[in-house]
């Protein structure tokens, strides 16, 4: 059964940037798009298990910090070799200013 977790504040995370959430043992990355809207995927690469947290985001665009594999943050869509497994995704909603995860 799926549950909402707290993941961060808004205000943790500038637009256009992602932050990592650890949870349970399992890492996620919380992006913040440049249209002000909160997206989630797994915080690994799908490549070589790399933080994703620490890439490079632009346009709705998360780049490897290893091997510049890109995915598309909003559907976890591997665009760019070497990657071309897909991230996972996460339902994301905004409460009282705060981010919540599904998971």
């Amino acid at each position: 059964m799926a549950k909402w977790i707290k993941a961060c504040a808004t205000d943790d995370i500038e637009e256009e940037d992602v932050i990592r959430f650890d949870h349970e043992g399992r890492t996620f990355a919380i992006y913040r798009s440049p249209d002000d809207a909160f997206f989630c995927t797994d915080g690994l690469c799908t490549h070589e298990k790399v933080h994703l947290s620490d890439g490079l985001v632009m346009e709705h665009r998360i780049e490897c910090p290893k091997h510049n594999g890109v995915f598309d943050y909003r559907t976890g869509e591997a665009l760019r070799a070497p990657v071309c497994v897909n991230l996972k995704t996460y339902t994301t909603k905004v409460e009282d200013g705060r981010v919540y995860i599904e998971v």
